[in-house]
């Protein structure tokens, strides 16, 4: 019984050195593909609503007109009838993802009031998906001088154009819009 389980100890142990020793050797394959990395669809759901849109509201506003300025509500409940709720989401790669939401009151179905979180106008929320958060550096957006001066001197000479009254009448010809 002891000689049994001397061999099922020395079995054991080589099968356990036999799996650690195996996750040592590096597969250049696996290492391939730990490298690609697969395509990862832009995901946006939803309408985006900006701060602008937002202030175009005026309360006594139809349910048309509302629907106008910001679009078509992703909600409109039959247990919440006088509440459209707007519901934004964006994940895109290298940008921290977006959500946003909005609810819109009526009485009387005129707008009344809105509730939201904090939402941003139409240019941060550009910027905001336009920068990827890797790109740590802004590119400076403008030249000095000296650049302005080396572009002016390898600039090609201007073309030359002739003059429309240059151009005589028998210089242009069409052909026939008809076959004879």
């Amino acid at each position: 019984m002891t000689l049994l389980r001397q061999s099922m100890a020395y079995c054991v142990t080589i099968a356990a050195l036999l799996m650690v020793s195996c996750s040592t050797i590096e597969d250049p394959v696996a290492k391939a593909i730990r490298k690609v990395t697969p395509y990862r669809v832009e995901v946006v759901q939803g309408n985006f609503v900006s701060k602008e849109q937002v202030q175009a509201l005026r309360p006594g506003m139809g349910r048309n007109q509302v629907k106008e300025i910001l679009g078509t509500p992703l909600i409109a409940s039959v247990f919440h009838a006088d509440r459209w709720d707007y519901a934004f989401t964006i994940v895109r790669k290298g940008t921290q993802p977006q959500q946003r939401q909005l609810s819109v009151y009526f009485k009387d179905d005129l707008y009344v009031r809105y509730e939201s979180d904090d939402l941003p106008s139409e240019s941060e929320f550009a910027e905001r998906i336009a920068v990827p958060e890797d790109r740590k550096v802004v590119p400076r957006l403008e030249a000095t001088p000296a650049e302005l001066d080396k572009f002016r001197q390898n600039k090609p000479a201007p073309l030359t154009a002739t003059p429309k009254s240059a151009v005589s009448a028998a210089d242009k010809s069409y052909p026939p819009l008809e076959t004879p």
